[in-house]
């Protein structure tokens, strides 16, 4: 899926590509889209357990946003798959398969927003927002970056997500997000 930047691949490319057999792939598996899910939920469960860890840092609430805003930038770079892998598992498969995103990746995630949104409220440091609009506007900034790079290119010449466009980006929407929620108390935690 990287080096072709398409989810559209076939069992047996992926057993050709792995050495595997594809009557063995497609055992464990089911079809494409078991294996495109359990891919998902392997690459999600090892993030969502960042998220834990990073709520349980004694750190001001302002620092783990930061924290989170490029960790979430750096995630989808590491693996370029992933946004067209969400998108094709959400909207263009079966619904249990959409069910099963919606349980590991979407409902965890907008847990730990609301999380991290009640804890820099309850120290102060961010305005009340609304998680689901948070969600939206965070993973959907990602979406567009990563989802939307082709048509950007098109219209704009703009080339590939490089490292350095991910640093960049993450500036970007570390000062857009913090910008937007942040008190002033929250302005002071981030700058000191």
């Amino acid at each position: 899926m990287i080096e072709r930047s398409s989810i559209e691949i076939s069992l047996s490319d992926i057993a050709q590509k792995s050495g595997a057999n594809a009557a063995l792939v497609k055992y464990h598996f089911g079809n494409k889209d078991g294996l495109l899910l359990a891919l998902l939920a392997r690459d999600a469960a090892t993030e969502m357990s960042n998220l834990e860890y990073l709520l349980a840092q004694p750190i001001t609430a302002t620092a783990k946003l930061k924290l989170h805003i490029g960790g979430i930038i750096r995630a989808y770079h590491r693996f370029p798959y992933m946004n067209r892998l969400i998108h094709y598992l959400l909207h263009e498969s079966e619904a249990g398969s959409a069910d099963e995103v919606s349980k590991f990746f979407v409902a965890p995630l907008l847990d730990f927003h609301r999380r991290l949104l009640a804890e820099g409220v309850s120290r102060g440091e961010f305005r009340q927002t609304d998680p689901v609009l948070f969600y939206t506007s965070l993973i959907g900034a990602c979406d567009h970056l990563f989802f939307g790079r082709h048509a950007m290119s098109r219209a704009t010449g703009v080339g590939p997500v490089t490292e350095e466009v991910c640093r960049q980006y993450i500036k970007h929407m570390e000062t857009l997000i913090c910008g937007g929620i942040l008190t002033q108390a929250g302005e002071a935690a981030a700058a000191g």
